[in-house]
């Protein structure tokens, strides 16, 4: 697509960004709301390692928090790191996003502590994480190199977010969220067909 083009398309991108990022931003929050009014009730159908039921977690744990603080912390990374991936296309974004909920949930479903529940946004975040990050180092190009680097810069420091705690933080799903991140950077990189944007 020729730099014109890239310009003269960029306000129906940035809007598409924006409804595809605020969507889920505003589910969290709802959902937050809703928990609160329950009690804290919503926070059971999170992972549960090593229990069939617990397998629905996979899937409702990223939009699931402990409280509004939790969801706050959750939101600003999720929108910056998320529009980074979105920038790539909205087809890699999804990729991704599917990537890191469900080698995130698996992996936390299979290593985690069984007396314990993981819920949170941070797993999905950590997957975009992993994408930007090894999207430069399986691409070799200029631009995902530099993304790597600005990422690296910006949230390096959550990296560490990946190692065993004795804190109350779901590290298991932080590393298998970034791992998951990682296998779509290398799918992606080896997919041609794959738009740059869109």
């Amino acid at each position: 697509m020729e730099d014109n083009e890239l310009l003269q398309d960029f306000p129906q991108r940035l809007r598409s960004h924006i409804v595809i990022l605020g969507a889920f931003v505003i589910i969290i929050w709802l959902v937050e709301v809703f928990d609160w009014i329950l009690g804290g009730s919503l926070d059971q159908f999170g992972i549960l390692p090593r229990q069939i039921i617990g397998l629905r977690g996979i899937i409702l744990a990223p939009i699931l928090h402990g409280s509004f603080g939790h969801v706050a912390a959750n939101t600003i990374p999720f929108i910056v790191l998320g529009w980074f991936v979105l920038l790539r296309g909205v087809r890699p974004f999804v990729i991704v996003t599917t990537l890191a909920i469900l080698i995130g949930g698996i992996g936390t479903w299979l290593i985690a502590p069984s007396a314990s529940v993981h819920i949170g946004a941070s797993g999905l975040i950590f997957g975009f994480l992993g994408y930007l990050i090894f999207r430069g180092y399986f691409e070799r190009s200029w631009e995902a190199i530099g993304w790597s680097i600005l990422v690296l810069f910006i949230y390096g420091g959550m990296l560490l977010g990946m190692l065993p705690t004795s804190m109350p933080v779901s590290w298991q799903m932080h590393l298998f969220g970034f791992i998951g991140g990682g296998l779509a950077a290398y799918l992606l990189s080896k997919n041609e067909d794959v738009p740059i944007y869109n």
